[in-house]
């Protein structure tokens, strides 16, 4: 009985041995509950948007980040590698090379077509996609969606309207742009193509049928276009239409030889400085057109932060677009831009938008008066055409006497078909 006593136990002390070896040290991450807490994954994540969010510690993009990162830490370890590209540049520096692109960036609507040719943009799902239809109407949700599928996360309307000068301006008078320059003059940027179209939607002409079927084309020809044409040198031949280029609108209601301009939310700070209790702001007026108002309609479209479908850390780019497309993070970007981007999520908008014209006009104009800008590829076509009519109407090539010509050449141009 002693022998086997003493063998049992000094199997024990044996067992005992081995079981201390096999003892994990602390790590600290120990869960007191008994199970151990994983530590946070290191990971990087390259963000790109306009050097206005980015501009330093306390601009948005870096600020919004760190605040994404501080509520993630138990999950994720994350380094932030910041780049430069303008929401309009998107589509050709995201496609240059997919796969050492941005997990996130910040992109203009017009641009998904080309992103999603070059298998540069995810679908959205998930909490992310909830997200999007929770904070957003249909019409916004539509600019970021092709095919039944959405693309991105947006967080501001992209559209223009007009600033005024109240004191020389009535509410009556700027219902017609014909009714605001017999009161002074307009400026309005004649050379750039995001604008002009404003002018051949007026009068029926349309882009791709109804924006998304590029075998419709464009249709600002004809008698209809010529029309419009004829009213744009006639307004611009009697001085009382200008080209808004280097500043001239801004710099014509600050002197007081300008009683309107055509612009965005962006110009809005600089606007108010110039007219100060005189600032105002609306949708765009009407046109004449062989007797008739025609109602202008801008182009309307929204920015978005979309996700690279390269992206070596998929779920935390989506959540990280999820983040900065966020209601609260649209206020707080809309304060770091002191009003230059203005918040649409549906919760929110109502109080914003009340405290200031701009955004009232933005609204607006996105919900009443505008088309939505197309965004399938063929569009290239128009861009790469379109200067050319806008310079010729400005300079004065273009007149009156010849714009049945100039606008068939123009539009056959814009449609892919020869040059102008």
């Amino acid at each position: 009985m002693k022998k086997i006593l003493a063998l049992l136990l000094a199997c024990m002390m044996i067992v005992g041995l081995f079981a201390g070896c096999g003892e994990k040290p602390a790590t600290g991450n120990e869960d007191t509950s008994g199970g151990e807490v994983a530590k946070p994954e290191a990971i990087t994540l390259k963000v790109w948007g306009p050097s206005e969010d980015q501009a330093n510690e306390n601009s948005f993009l870096q600020t919004a980040c760190k605040q994404f990162a501080e509520a993630n830490k138990d999950k994720w370890a994350i380094t932030f590698e910041f780049g430069v590209c303008s929401e309009g540049d998107a589509g050709k520096n995201v496609t240059q090379d997919p796969a050492a692109a941005a997990d996130v960036y910040m992109f203009a609507n017009d641009q998904l077509g080309t992103l999603i040719q070059a298998g540069a943009i995810a679908k959205l799902g998930g909490a992310a996609l909830e997200q999007v239809k929770a904070d957003n109407t249909d019409r916004m949700i539509d600019t970021v969606s092709a095919d039944g599928s959405v693309y991105g996360v947006p967080f501001t309307i992209n559209t223009w309207f007009m600033y005024y000068d109240s004191s020389k301006l009535s509410a009556d008078d700027i219902k017609s742009l014909d009714a605001m320059m017999a009161k002074g003059t307009v400026a309005f940027p004649i050379t750039n193509t995001w604008y002009v179209p404003a002018f051949y939607y007026a009068n029926g002409g349309t882009m791709f049928g109804d924006g998304t079927d590029g075998s419709k084309g464009i249709t600002f020809g004809g008698d209809a276009g010529a029309a419009v044409t004829t009213y744009l040198a006639n307004a611009i031949a009697s001085g009382k239409l200008i080209d808004d280029a280097s500043g001239v609108g801004l710099d014509g209601l600050r002197n007081g030889t300008v009683v309107a301009m055509f612009s965005g939310t962006w110009d809005a700070t600089g606007v108010k400085e110039a007219l100060g209790e005189n600032y105002a702001a609306a949708a765009c007026p009407s046109i004449t057109i062989n007797g008739e108002q025609k109602q202008m309609l801008p182009f309307a479209g929204s920015k978005a932060l979309g996700v690279n479908p390269h992206s070596k850390n998929p779920a935390a780019a989506v959540a990280l677009a999820a983040w900065l497309g966020s209601a609260e993070m649209q206020k707080l970007h809309a304060e770091l831009r002191n009003g230059g981007v203005q918040p649409i999520a549906k919760s929110i908008v109502s109080d914003i938008a009340s405290a200031d014209p701009a955004a009232v006009a933005q609204n607006d104009t996105f919900n009443s008066y505008s088309v939505l800008q197309p965004s399938i590829p063929e569009m290239g076509s128009y861009w790469s055409n379109a200067e050319s009519m806008g310079k010729g109407l400005a300079n004065g090539e273009v007149t009156a006497a010849n714009a049945a010509e100039s606008t068939e050449k123009w539009n056959n141009a814009i449609n892919g078909n020869g040059d102008l």
